[in-house]
């Protein structure tokens, strides 16, 4: 039984709108500036290839999430689908830990963290849904 699931869509449509943030938003605040600093060359090239890295991530995590959502591509691979919302909530912590050591608001959490629990919910509805179809 392939049906949508609302949790997933929303939940790629919020990671989609993270990559272009990332995109966008993290070129321009970060990215270009440390490439404008007196950080060395070799230093930069490596920061910005685990940036671009992210950006990956971001993109492909989105297209998994949303044609699952849809009950296309990915839709029975929940193990998938769970290693995705898991990666969101780790992707938390980073900033969380960042942000308490440093006593800053980092707020990229905000961002993984609804992907990664609407991600989760998704399963938890799918697995219902699977039980209730038996």
């Amino acid at each position: 039984m392939n049906t949508k699931n609302k949790y997933w869509i929303i939940a790629g449509a919020l990671n989609l709108l993270t990559f272009i943030l990332h995109l966008i938003g993290g070129q321009l605040d970060l990215v270009n500036p440390m490439i404008e600093s007196s950080l060395s060359l070799d230093k930069s090239a490596q920061l910005v290839g685990a940036w671009n890295m992210v950006t990956i991530i971001l993109l492909a995590t989105s297209f998994v999430l949303l044609a699952a959502g849809v009950g296309k591509k990915y839709s029975t691979n929940t193990e998938m689908i769970k290693f995705v919302g898991y990666l969101n909530l780790s992707f938390c912590l980073p900033f969380i830990v960042a942000g308490l050591y440093y006593g800053l608001f980092v707020p990229q959490w905000v961002f993984f963290l609804p992907i990664g629990v609407l991600t989760m919910v998704g399963l938890k509805k799918k697995q219902g849904l699977e039980l209730v179809g038996k």
